[in-house]
């Protein structure tokens, strides 16, 4: 099956076309026709891999809702740097276990270590990974037909100390972690500079259905005003969704410059809006 007509591949289609077209608010019809489905269908299979229907979808990810949606983030960022989970010298996660090496490990690039890679089937298109045996030190979603091998060698690039073994079932159930919100997500074991990991830090604070701004972003990291550096560290993020880089918008609302395509940044963001939704919709009855 081509990655077009698996069912992501049929969303992702439609989510780019929405993204284009929103201000003309497409119904069902030229949604499916261009998923190459029937309305019923179409309306089906978008439901079941979104959690929502198209037009709830839609209304998600309209550049007015999202820049509304960054205004209303804003409390909840000052309320986390309040409570003091913005201190330097550490990092610190709420929700996942984060491990920055230490500068001599920086200097050594994985020296002794075995990172175990592979890649892997996800809700938004197939993956690849690498696991240090501490944490997960890649992820990174493959073109349509990539099988990781560039991939593999920008790894060894990074980490060339290290032994690369592959190794597709360990991969496997770590992708099976990362992305079933009912098990606990795997810890993660990163190298960057000191002012990445910090950027890397403030975006791991960040609650799903919260979205920030490339200036906000480097004020959480401790380095108000340093917003393109703040963007360049975005950028450099080796492990997608768990350092949830595709939050960051910008200020007016615009969803650009993911590495892995503004389609699949819609989809992350799309599903976890609807989440957070649903989560205030049953706090509030």
């Amino acid at each position: 099956m081509s990655p077009a007509a698996t069912p992501y591949g049929r969303i992702r289609a439609a989510i780019e076309y929405l993204a284009e077209h929103h201000r003309e608010q497409p119904g069902l019809e030229p949604l499916a026709h261009r998923a190459g489905l029937s309305p019923y269908h179409f309306q089906r299979l978008f439901t079941r891999w979104a959690g929502v229907s198209p037009k709830s979808f839609l209304r998600q990810i309209t550049r007015q809702h999202l820049k509304a949606r960054l205004g209303d983030s804003v409390p909840l960022l000052e309320a986390a740097i309040e409570a003091g989970l913005s201190g330097p010298g550490r990092l610190h996660d709420l929700f996942i276990s984060t491990e920055g090496m230490t500068p001599g490990e920086y200097r050594r690039l994985g020296a002794g270590l075995t990172l175990r890679h592979g890649s892997a089937e996800t809700p938004y298109g197939r993956a690849f990974a690498a696991w240090t045996g501490r944490g997960l030190c890649a992820l990174e979603f493959l073109p349509d037909g990539g099988d990781g091998g560039a991939a593999a060698a920008a790894l060894a690039e990074r980490w060339p100390g290290a032994e690369l073994r592959e190794d597709n079932d360990c991969i496997r159930a770590l992708m099976g972690r990362v992305f079933d919100p009912a098990t606990a997500r795997p810890p993660l074991h990163v190298a960057g500079s000191r002012f990445q990991l910090l950027v890397w830090e403030a975006l791991l604070r960040l609650p799903e259905g919260a979205l920030i701004s490339y200036g906000r972003l480097a004020a959480l990291a401790g380095h108000p005003g340093a917003a393109r550096a703040a963007g360049s560290a975005v950028g450099s993020n080796p492990v997608a969704v768990l350092i949830p880089c595709h939050r960051v918008i910008r200020a007016s609302g615009a969803v650009t410059g993911y590495r892995w395509g503004t389609g699949r940044k819609l989809a992350l963001l799309g599903r976890e809006l609807a989440r957070a939704e649903e989560r205030k919709a049953g706090e509030s009855a």
